[in-house]
């Protein structure tokens, strides 16, 4: 039986990130799964670990959302291009609630074998995030000194 990586990926990003079914995460990240993710720091492998992370982010984002922009498949490779969209209504990196809206661009590279997903390589535009949510300036603004 032919195994569709693609339709994989899309229900990983659909049930577990959108539709918040935890179970799904054990279903389809491997046990040796790895995330390599610019905000994430130390280890962070198996399911367990990555179940944190959805919840961390839904936390801090009740109505996030991934949508999904284009998919490119080579092999076990699935490459994603996607946008999250949410509320900033929890902390969040040490933030506290700001009520901002955001949307953030990025590319997870997973590699998928035998229908799980092995290890997923997160780029996306923290700098970005940390700006719509007001601790850092865009580029050529300034900062406003408090006393």
């Amino acid at each position: 039986m032919l195994i569709d990586n693609k339709a994989i990926i899309r229900r990983f990003y659909e049930e577990a990130w959108n539709k918040r079914r935890l179970e799904v995460v054990d279903e389809l990240i491997s046990p040796s799964h790895a995330l390599n993710d610019p905000i994430v720091s130390g280890s962070q492998t198996g399911p367990e670990l990555y179940k944190r992370r959805v919840v961390e982010l839904t936390t801090s984002f009740p109505d996030l959302r991934f949508t999904i922009e284009d998919i490119i498949t080579d092999k076990g490779k699935v490459v994603v291009s996607w946008i999250i969209s949410g509320t900033h209504q929890s902390e969040f990196m040490d933030i506290p609630a700001t009520g901002s809206k955001i949307l953030v661009e990025g590319i997870t590279i997973h590699h998928v074998t035998n229908g799980k997903i092995l290890d997923s390589h997160a780029r996306w535009d923290a700098l970005d995030l940390l700006r719509q949510l007001g601790k850092v300036c865009a580029l050529g603004e300034t900062v406003a000194s408090t006393p």
